[in-house]
């Protein structure tokens, strides 16, 4: 019954003092003879020692005019439940999150409407983490901060030392222990640790740049997206903060009031609780002291596009290699071939003659063929891909249908595999008046006629196509 929570009091301004049991309580002064001396206070956040490493996570979701990008796929489903290696995006949040000692809740926060799909799946990912998770929906979206700062309330319940803050589009092995140790080396218990990686000096401008202290790690400087180059340090989107982080949120938040306190419009307060963490904490908070960075180098990715998609797909089902191998289909005698790393849905019916790999990922209830060959797929739920057909870099939609000896194939959007930092490259779909190449993408129950060539098009829902397209929207 914890599926949704509405905040009726965060955001409001207002502190609310609590007086801890037991804590004294200042009086009238006493009659003659007067008090002994009053001992020392203990230290301040001195706890039980069973809840003082109590943590939290805070996954912030985004909502229904976000996402954009990621059309037509998330026409059908909300982008964070869309499956990647097999199980929701925002599933390889939630499963790392799980492995931390003390982790006692997961708080989503977003703008999407409450719905059945989003329900179950949080109902589902209790019960399989034994973890409360809860989904905070803001009544507009509010940036990344406004939302921390409007259910401050719920976020701080239960009095956590720490809490982790992570995008939902991000990909990464969740570096989250290394982090937190990171954080306890530095002696610095109210310091906040940003999650870092190294890109090339050209797309770096793509990202949040970070100058840092080079012996002692702290942020000296960030700026979002410069113009020009900054750094080849760049944000992961993933923190670690303390309590305190607060402090310099309600800073930007009364700025926001004084600065709009002349306004009279109806939406103002909306744009007073409107804050950036990138734009408006960090960039105030570098060279104060406060905020650090730990680099990681194992891997990371946005997942902005349909096309970063399937880039994701082939990073976390190489890293079910060591952390979950029983998710990975087996070259075996009777089944289909299988080439590099694959995930197969148990409902998946494939024919033994297919030939699957590498990066493929097969969801429920898919069909595929004789003869079918499928390389640098998702597959999604109730696909048919008929005998022989042939898909390449191709995102396969909901209950589409694939006939015989047709050949949907996309260009990859890889980083430079000769670069060991190169990131995947902002995708523009147009470009001088064209559409770029990139994957192709079926949209949900999309029906390929036999003895077609599909080529670097988007196909949008519940399409019936007639013959070959190549550099396509199809509307």
């Amino acid at each position: 019954g914890c599926a949704v929570t509405h905040s009726v009091c965060a955001g409001t301004g207002w502190t609310i003092r609590v007086t801890e049991p037991g804590a004294r309580t200042p009086g009238p002064a006493p009659p003659n003879p007067p008090d002994p001396p009053l001992q020392p206070d203990p230290p301040p956040r001195t706890r039980d020692p069973r809840t003082a490493a109590m943590l939290k996570t805070v996954i912030l979701i985004g909502g229904s005019q976000k996402g954009t990008r990621f059309r037509p796929l998330s026409f059908e489903v909300p982008k964070p439940l869309f499956p990647v290696a097999g199980v929701p995006m925002i599933q390889h949040h939630i499963e790392a999150c799980s492995k931390i000692p003390n982790m006692k809740e997961i708080l989503l926060i977003g703008f999407y409407q409450p719905s059945d799909e989003l329900s179950r799946f949080l109902l589902l990912a209790q019960q399989e983490f034994k973890v409360c998770i809860r989904y905070l929906q803001e009544y507009v979206a509010l940036g990344t901060g406004g939302g921390l700062y409007h259910f401050r309330d719920q976020i701080l319940s239960g009095n956590p030392e720490r809490f982790f803050v992570m995008n939902t589009d991000v990909c990464s092995e969740f570096p989250l222990m290394q982090m937190m140790e990171f954080q306890q080396a530095r002696g610095q218990i109210n310091s906040f640790v940003m999650l870092g990686t190294t890109a090339n000096r050209r797309q770096s401008m793509n990202y949040g740049c970070i100058v840092e202290n080079q012996q002692t790690h702290e942020i000296l400087h960030y700026v979002e997206k410069p113009s020009t180059f900054v750094s080849d340090i760049i944000n992961c989107g993933i923190y670690l903060f303390t309590p305190d982080i607060f402090q310099y949120i309600g800073e930007v938040f009364r700025k926001n009031q004084q600065d709009h306190s002349i306004e009279e419009s109806t939406n103002g307060w909306q744009r007073v609780e409107v804050i950036r963490l990138e734009q408006d904490i960090f960039t105030t908070m570098a060279g104060r002291g406060s905020l650090y960075i730990y680099k990681t180098d194992g891997f990371w990715s946005q997942i902005k596009s349909a096309g970063s998609a399937i880039y994701a797909n082939r990073l976390y089902l190489n890293q079910y290699q060591t952390t979950h191998p029983d998710r990975l289909a087996q070259d075996g005698h009777g089944g289909p071939r299988i080439i590099g790393n694959v995930y197969i849905h148990p409902t998946a019916t494939i024919d033994p003659t297919a030939v699957l790999g590498p990066n493929v990922t097969i969801s429920t209830g898919v069909t595929i063929g004789a003869g079918v060959r499928v390389r640098e797929c998702i597959i999604l739920h109730g696909a048919s891909l008929q005998d022989h057909s042939c898909v390449l870099n191709c995102i396969v939609g909901w209950d589409s249908t694939i006939g015989k000896w047709s050949r949907v194939e996309g260009t990859p959007s890889d980083p430079n595999p000769n670069d060991p930092h190169a990131k995947i490259d902002s995708e523009t779909l147009f470009s001088d008046g064209k559409l770029n190449p990139s994957i192709t993408i079926l949209g949900c129950n999309v029906s390929i006629p036999a003895e077609v060539i599909i080529l670097n098009s988007i196909v949008l829902p519940h399409k019936e196509l007639n013959r070959s397209f190549k550099n396509q929207i199809i509307l």
